[in-house]
């Protein structure tokens, strides 16, 4: 898929309840997959986290889908194929559910995030006396962080545009790095320390890593 300089950023996240069958989970995990096949979308990736660094919240699984606009997103989440994995695969194992959307502007490199690239997620959440003024300064902050570390491939970050799922996490950012050494070294080069500057203003953080795994791709399609 060819560079865009805008795109739509959708990521679920799901806490599988404990104790789930084995086989549920991975039949929730191919049926979000096989969902890379709607027209609307651009990108798709579901599985495993492989760290969630968060003391309150404890997700298990993410998607992360991308799409060329609003309306895409909205017909991809009116599908029947989408209404039919939530129904039958998610949600019977779910314990929890957290969506953000957000519209990532300035995108360098592929739209369709190759298998092995490492994404680093982070959530925030302002301090409720916080305004607009506030959040573009949070989001300055996010926006000079790719600048100091070259070893991130690209970087989307935006306002979420759809609270009703967001647990009132109202800024995000998706960092893609070539794998997961080059994500871990990040923490060693000392990102954090950037973050710093806006932590005042934040009342909660959560911050996530995943690993895009390969897709076995079906001959019928």
């Amino acid at each position: 898929m060819s560079t865009n300089s805008q795109i739509i950023e959708h990521i679920v996240l799901f806490k599988v309840k404990p104790d789930t069958d084995p086989s549920k989970i991975a039949s929730m995990i191919d049926g979000l997959n096989s969902l890379t096949s709607l027209d609307q979308v651009v990108h798709l990736s579901a599985g495993a986290l492989h760290r969630t660094r968060s003391s309150s919240l404890s997700f298990t699984h993410m998607l992360h889908s991308r799409y060329n606009s609003k309306q895409d997103l909205q017909a991809y989440s009116a599908h029947p194929a989408h209404v039919s994995v939530v129904t039958e695969c998610v949600k019977p194992i779910a314990e929890d559910i957290m969506a953000v959307d957000w519209i990532g502007s300035d995108l360098t490199g592929p739209v369709a995030l190759p298998a092995g690239s490492a994404i680093r997620l982070t959530f925030l959440k302002l301090k409720p006396e916080l305004g607009e003024k506030e959040s573009d300064q949070v989001l300055g902050v996010i926006g000079g962080i790719k600048d100091k570390f070259p070893v991130i491939d690209q970087i989307t970050f935006g306002k979420n545009f759809s609270p009703d799922r967001a647990k009132g996490y109202s800024i995000a950012s998706l960092a893609v790095f070539p794998g997961l050494s080059e994500l871990d070294g990040l923490d060693s080069a000392g990102a954090e320390l950037e973050k710093e500057k806006a932590r005042d203003m934040l009342e909660s953080v959560l911050v996530l890593d995943y690993v895009i795994q390969p897709q076995l791709q079906s001959a019928s399609l």
